[in-house]
């Protein structure tokens, strides 16, 4: 028989809140990640492809925060992304040792064509959650990011 956990009530919830969290996390990271195997994709290629296509050329360090990612993993994904002709590094004239990233129209076409479909599964995936539980749900996951940025 199962041994629960006999800490605290607030350590037991956290607990229970951390593994469910993690779990429909991971199921959900692991679906989309099968989804996009169909385009030659990571989800981290996705990310870089879409957020310099809803949010234009960046620093690579910019990037690197806006995906949460190391520098060192960003820097592999877009080594990859530039292999492809999905990416180009842009050298910063007032600072050579920062690179801008840019979409080429290879990239920009690839991701204007897959991001509609993406965006589709996210919404059929949330679907069991009504509106104002994906609000909530939103809210609350960006309370607590927020507050480990602090940690």
């Amino acid at each position: 028989m199962p041994i629960r956990y006999q800490g605290s009530e607030n350590t037991r919830l956290a607990l229970d809140a951390f593994v469910k969290l993690s779990r429909a996390a991971d199921s959900l990271h692991n679906l989309l990640s099968r989804k996009l195997e169909k385009t030659g994709l990571t989800l981290s290629q996705f990310g870089v492809l879409e957020a310099l296509y809803h949010l234009g050329p960046m620093r690579q360090c910019h990037l690197a925060h806006k995906l949460l990612k190391s520098g060192g993993n960003l820097t592999r994904v877009i080594d990859n992304l530039e292999r492809d002709g999905l990416v180009k590094r842009h050298r910063e004239k007032a600072d050579r040792r920062a690179y801008q990233i840019h979409l080429t129209p290879k990239g920009k076409k690839l991701i204007a064509e897959i991001f509609p479909q993406h965006a589709e599964e996210i919404r059929k995936q949330f679907s069991s959650l009504e509106s104002t539980e994906q609000q909530q749900l939103a809210q609350l996951c960006r309370r607590l990011g927020t507050s480990l940025l602090s940690d």
